[in-house]
This record gives structure tokens, C-alpha cells and sequence, in this order.
């Protein structure tokens, strides 16, 4: 049985990436046909498609009176997609990544907002049924702070300096048929990365469990970095197709739907009830690492290799710290 779970975690790796490879293709063909920047189009689309295994994750746990699981998957998942999927993407991408910085200080601020707002709610220990509506009410605000930098770009030009193509934001009949085939390639690179993901997450518990390493561990590391999956290989996948912005964009998007999105409806289903010494640990570790990545992104608005080994070591010592501190 060992053996057979070992090929399948080998096996759907493979699979993962060849789906993120659709799924990134996909998206990237979308925003041009729709002439939408990669960085809005990574934030919204690709941000709300791969959060789905955080969000079922942690919503069952909630349901199931897991209030550790719920709130810890949330907020490990924001700390695996800083530092692993994010410092991955700028580590193995063969060109240095630019930012939008102008996109990013928006976001960036509204991001912080949002994860000291969600701290302050949590560091009593509960969060209630309102405090999870005060933040799902707040995806409203998100997404007309979306809609409103959608008209950020210069007239005439993309988000990348490109002339606009001459169909503008209406979209004929050419457009809609041209829009089918990376609409079903993201649709089906989509479905295989989630997946994917899940037969990695199962098979890599199996084989944790099978060789008795603690609970602790496992919570730590399979469970965050596996509900994570799809944001690590859109992210590895988008960087090597020198689509740096589409990682950037999915990371910024997952930030801010892991907290607004996902621990408010888990709240909402079920309060949340942790130990303070959890909260006041994940919390503002979790607003150190999300400075530090708006930090290093915002110096000179490209993200390289350099930076992506710092973000990397600060997921070492998140390890590090959890063992020390809970185990």
C-alpha cells in the first residue's frame, strides 16, 4: 500500500504541473483577448481559482469543529504562498519579474488593512459570526477597488506598454469564439490542478502517518503547502513562461481572499475558537512575512532571484519557530 500511495504523490506531481501549464496558458490568452492587465487578471481570476482547496479545507474543518484547522490553514496558506510559491516563482523565472507598483500600493495597502483588521477581530481568541461577516463584507470594498483599477492604464496602451488591439473591451462574435479555447484550457488546467493537489495532500498524509511523523508536522507542512498546490505551480509555471505577473497577481489575490474570503465564511459557519498563543504567534507572523514581500516587490518594482531565497528563508523560519513554540 505504501508503495502504491508513493507512485500516485510521484505520478500526480507530474500531472500538477502539466495542468498548471494549461491553467497559466489559459488565463494568459484571456487577459489578451479581453485586453485585461495580467496582474488584475491574476488577482481576480487566478487568485479566486486557486484558494478553492483553502476554502474547502477550511470550511469543512470549521463545520467539523476543527477551529485550529480552519483558522490555521488560512493563515499558513498565506504565509506558503509568500514564501514558498512567490520565492520559487522569482528563484526559477529567467528573467527578472517587473511589478506594477502602482497597482501594487493599492493592493499592498489593502492587504495590510485587511490582515491587521482580521488580527485585531482574532486576538481574543474567537471570532464570531459578525466578525466573519465584518470580513466577508468587506469583499465588497475588494472588488470595487477592482473594478476601479481596471481603468489604470494609460490611454491607448496595455498594462504592458502594448497599443491596444482595436476591439477594445467589447467583445464580437470573433472575440467570443477566439475566447472558447483558453477559456476550456484554464476550465480543464483548473479542474487537474485541484485535483491533482488532492491525491498529493492523501497520498503525502498516508505516507507521513505510515512512518508515525507527528500530527504537528503533518498540520504544518503537508496540509498548508498541500491546499496551496495550485498556488505554487501557477505561480512556478507562470514564472518559467515568463508570465511573472500572473504569479504576482495570484499571489496578491490569494492573500486577500485567504483572509476576507475563506476564514469569514469559516466564521460565519462555525465561530472560531483558538488559543491565544496560536493567535498571537500566526498573526503577526503572517503580517511580517506580507510587509516584507510588499517590501522587496516595491524596491526597484521587480521581483528577482535574491529576493525570492529571503522570502524562502522566512518560511524556514516559520518551521522552525512552529516546531519550537508547539511542538
Amino acid at each position: 500500500m505504501i508503495f502504491i500511495y508513493s507512485a500516485a504523490f510521484l505520478v500526480a506531481f507530474a500531472i500538477l504541473f502539466k495542468c498548471a501549464d494549461l491553467f497559466v496558458d489559459g488565463a494568459s490568452r484571456i487577459a489578451t483577448i479581453l485586453n485585461i492587465p495580467k496582474l488584475l487578471v491574476g488577482i481576480v481570476l487566478v487568485g479566486l481559482a486557486t484558494t478553492a482547496p483553502e476554502f474547502a479545507v477550511s470550511v469543512i474543518a470549521a463545520i467539523r469543529g476543527l477551529p485550529e484547522l480552519a483558522l490555521g490553514n488560512a493563515i499558513g496558506s498565506v504565509i506558503v504562498d509568500d514564501c514558498v510559491a512567490l520565492a520559487l516563482a522569482a528563484i526559477l523565472a529567467p528573467t527578472v519579474i517587473f511589478i506594477n507598483c502602482r497597482m501594487l500600493r493599492i493592493f499592498g495597502a489593502f492587504l495590510l488593512g485587511i490582515d491587521f483588521l482580521a488580527y485585531f477581530l482574532a486576538r481574543d481568541g474567537v471570532l464570531n459570526r459578525w466578525e466573519g461577516l465584518i470580513l466577508i463584507s468587506l469583499l465588497g470594498v475588494y472588488f470595487v477597488l477592482l473594478f476601479k483599477v481596471r481603468s489604470f492604464r494609460a490611454p491607448g496602451m496595455t498594462d504592458n506598454g502594448e497599443a491596444k488591439n482595436s476591439a477594445g473591451p467589447r467583445m464580437n462574435a470573433a472575440a467570443r469564439r477566439d475566447l472558447r479555447a483558453p477559456a476550456l484550457k484554464f476550465l480543464i488546467g483548473l479542474a487537474g490542478v485541484i485535483l491533482t493537489a488532492e491525491v498529493i495532500v492523501r497520498s503525502a498524509e498516508y505516507v507521513a502517518r505510515y512512518f508515525a511523523i507527528p500530527e504537528i508536522i503533518i498540520g504544518s507542512t503537508i496540509v498548508a503547502i498541500g491546499t496551496s498546490l495550485p498556488e505554487v505551480s501557477t505561480c512556478i509555471t507562470a514564472a518559467l513562461r515568463r508570465e511573472g505577473e500572473l504569479a504576482v497577481g495570484n499571489i496578491l489575490g490569494a492573500d486577500v481572499l485567504n483572509i476576507l474570503w475563506i476564514i469569514g465564511v469559516a466564521s460565519l459557519t462555525n465561530p472560531i475558537i483558538v488559543d491565544r498563543a496560536i493567535i498571537n504567534f500566526k498573526f503577526p507572523y503572517m503580517i511580517l512575512v506580507v510587509t516584507v514581500m510588499l517590501v522587496l516587490m516595491s524596491i526597484g518594482c521587480r521581483l528577482n532571484r535574491y529576493k525570492g531565497f529571503i522570502l524562502l528563508g522566512f518560511y524556514f523560519l516559520y518551521l522552525f519557530l512552529t516546531f519550537h513554540l508547539f511542538l
